[in-house]
């Protein structure tokens, strides 16, 4: 028996708000095709200046800060309403937020503290509807705990060396050459990549689209003023 067609819809185009590869296949494995904005945002910046306002932040709330902090820059620069999601990701180890390593030597450092043990990766989602006044902003984040397997320094040493450690936050990955030294995850297993499929069908529901409603998306591309 042929599968089923999609229900038919009216198309509601999403834009990611990231220059994340792996963000975007994860999408377009589901079925979504995004227009790509890359966002502009001091994350440094923003989180300096909202230490400075609110105190100390948890790695879960300075996610779901950025990840909306980049969905509004991409917003405020696109002439079309579309959907904007922004997306920020950490890994929380001893109660330590980790982005991207700075160099290779941070992240044999981080591997050796990280091999044989778990950490917690942060993912913050953040959704705004442009499409027309009063759109829903709302966002949230999706934490999964990840078990790391316990590496040898040469193994450390030559997976840094092929340089995906420096590209992503955590210093790993579970999609790539990283795979092979994820034992297990707790949680959303596409959160870990960057951007969890189920909170985001949770937060377009939240805001009034169904899912189907974006898996139909491939249409006009927006025009950045």
């Amino acid at each position: 028996m042929p599968p089923s067609p999609l229900p038919d819809v009216p198309a509601v185009q999403l834009v990611l708000a990231s220059a994340s590869p792996a963000r975007r296949s994860t999408l377009q494995a589901a079925g979504i095709e995004p227009v790509v904005v890359v966002s502009e945002v001091d994350e440094d910046l923003a989180v300096a200046e909202a230490t400075e306002r609110y105190g100390p932040l948890e790695p879960g709330d300075i996610t779901l800060l950025l990840a909306r902090a980049k969905a509004e820059d991409v917003a405020g620069r696109l002439e079309d309403g579309m959907v904007v999601l922004g997306c920020d990701s950490v890994l929380e180890l001893d109660g330590e937020m980790h982005g991207k390593p700075s160099d290779a030597a941070e992240a044999v450092a981080r591997w050796r503290r990280m091999r044989g043990r778990s950490g917690v990766l942060h993912t913050g989602h953040w959704l705004i509807d442009d499409r027309d006044q009063g759109g829903a902003t709302l966002g949230a984040t999706a934490s999964t705990t990840v078990h790391f397997a316990a590496l040898s320094d040469d193994e450390i040493d030559a997976y840094v060396a092929t340089g995906e450690p420096l590209t992503v936050a955590g210093a790993f990955t579970i999609d790539g050459l990283g795979g092979a030294f994820v034992t297990a995850v707790e949680g959303d297993h596409h959160n870990v990549v960057g951007l969890s499929l189920p909170l985001l069908r949770e937060l377009l529901a939240d805001a009034g689209i169904g899912w189907f409603e974006v898996l139909g998306s491939l249409g006009a591309r927006p025009r950045a003023v």
